[in-house]
Order: structure tokens, then C-alpha cells, then sequence
């Protein structure tokens, strides 16, 4: 086991147990201590409603990294969809999935969200949908190539020798020997979407208070930057380990 997977499941252990390892509740207030510095008592400091930031980091971590999961199998399961549909199919199937699949990675995808957001309020369920749903185009393309090398395969014409379908082919011969590259996409894509979810926590359009994560923390924490730079320290650092972790993985799928 790699170290960057041992770090991801240290990571998820820590998120999964934040109810039994933070010390206060995540919105507990203490207005006697607001924006005290970190301590034996407060190990992040507090915010400026005297919340504990290491309690609500680990909370956050909980939310950032769910949207990251569940935003992933969203955006996986579309993309392998499209691209094992261009690559099995090619001719002009796959010209015009891929150009598709080119416009839309092309689009300002953070901008879009921003809008979308804005314009919803969404709950943490939509963020999933809207996060997975601009998402899915680095996977499908990984997939259209996996699979695209795989259709002139021996086992691929035996089995349509054989008379299995279509569906058949792609799912048991095709799918099935491109998971290496699936799964590199798949963990590359919860790295992307705990990133862009943290963005849009950053500038106010994420989740909403009172509810944490650590791109909100980053929100709440804009204007004592000078004066309190901990509390952007440490839930941003917790996305750098955790994406750095990820991408760690990824490399050595």
C-alpha cells in the first residue's frame, strides 16, 4: 500500500470519526474567546463567533470530502459513458461526442458553477449533481482512448463471433480491461471536485452556513487574513494534503 493511500484512508478514517474526536461542536459559540489564537485549548484557534476551528475542520473535512466522492461517481459514470460510447462506436459517433466533450471542457466550468449556484442555493445534494455534472469530460476522454485501443482486441472479435451484443462487449471485455485507466480518472476526478467545491465554498456559493467546509472556512476567514492567518492555514492545508494525497494515488495506479 502506497503512502498516499495510506494517508487517503488516515484521511477518511479521521472524517468518518469527527463526532468522536473533535473536541466541541462545530457551531458551538463562545464569544469570551473569539479569534483566539491556536492552543492547547483551541488546537486551530477559534473564528469570530469563538467556534473551534479544529472541530469544524474536522466536520468540514467530512462535507468536502462526501461532495468529493459523491461529485466523482457522478462525473465518472457520465464520462465513462460518453467515452465508451465514442470509442466502441467511432465514425462519426465519436467525432461528435468528442467535439462535444471539447466544447464543453473549453467552457469557463468555475464560472458556470458560480452561476448555477448562485442562482440555486443548492443544498449539498445539488452540489453534487452540478459538480459532477461539469466534471465527467477528463474521464471520458481517458476512457474513449482505453477503449478505442481495445476494439481491434482478439478477445473483442471472438466475442462478437460468439454473438454478444454490443452492450455485452463494452461492459465484460472492454470496460473490464480499461479499469486501470478508469480508476486513475476516478480518483483524479474526487482531487477535482473537492478543489472546485472548496472554490465555490470560497466565494460564498458553496455550502452554506452553518454548515462547514474547509473552502468555507477559507470564506469565513477572508477578512482576518492579516490578523488571524490560522484560520486560512489549516482547513487550507487540509485541502492540500488531501488533493496531494489523491494525486499521489493516482500516479501510482
Amino acid at each position: 500500500m502506497s503512502r498516499g493511500t495510506r494517508l487517503i484512508l488516515a484521511l477518511a478514517a479521521i472524517a468518518l470519526v469527527a463526532p468522536v474526536l473533535a473536541p466541541y461542536a462545530p457551531d458551538a459559540l463562545d464569544l469570551a474567546n473569539r479569534r483566539a489564537a491556536p492552543s492547547f485549548v483551541h488546537w486551530f484557534g477559534t473564528d469570530d463567533l469563538g467556534r473551534d476551528a479544529f472541530s469544524r475542520a474536522l466536520y468540514g473535512g467530512r462535507v468536502s470530502i462526501a461532495i468529493g466522492l459523491l461529485s466523482a461517481v457522478v462525473a465518472v459514470s457520465l464520462g465513462v459513458a460518453v467515452g465508451a460510447a465514442a470509442g466502441y462506436a467511432g465514425g462519426w459517433i465519436d467525432t461528435v461526442l468528442m467535439r462535444a466533450t471539447d466544447a464543453i471542457l473549453a467552457m469557463p466550468r468555475l464560472l458556470v458553477l458560480m452561476v448555477a449556484a448562485a442562482t440555486l442555493q443548492p443544498s449539498v445534494p445539488a452540489l453534487v449533481v452540478l459538480v459532477g455534472a461539469v466534471g465527467w469530460m477528463e474521464t471520458a476522454r481517458v476512457t474513449r482512448t482505453a477503449v478505442r485501443g481495445l476494439t481491434g482486441a482478439e478477445f473483442v472479435a471472438a466475442a462478437r463471433a460468439a454473438g454478444a451484443g454490443h452492450l455485452h462487449v463494452v461492459r465484460r471485455h472492454l470496460l473490464a480491461n480499461a479499469t486501470g485507466a478508469i480508476r486513475t480518472a476516478a480518483v483524479l476526478a474526487v482531487g477535482r471536485a473537492i478543489l472546485v467545491e472548496s472554490a465555490l465554498s470560497f466565494f460564498g456559493v458553496g455550502v452554506q452556513p452553518p454548515d462547514a467546509t474547509w473552502g468555507s472556512m477559507l470564506y469565513q476567514a477572508q477578512s482576518a487574513m492579516s490578523t488571524e492567518p490560522w484560520l486560512a492555514l489549516f482547513p487550507g492545508a487540509c485541502i492540500v494534503v488531501t488533493v496531494g494525497g489523491l494525486t499521489a494515488v493516482a500516479e501510482r495506479s
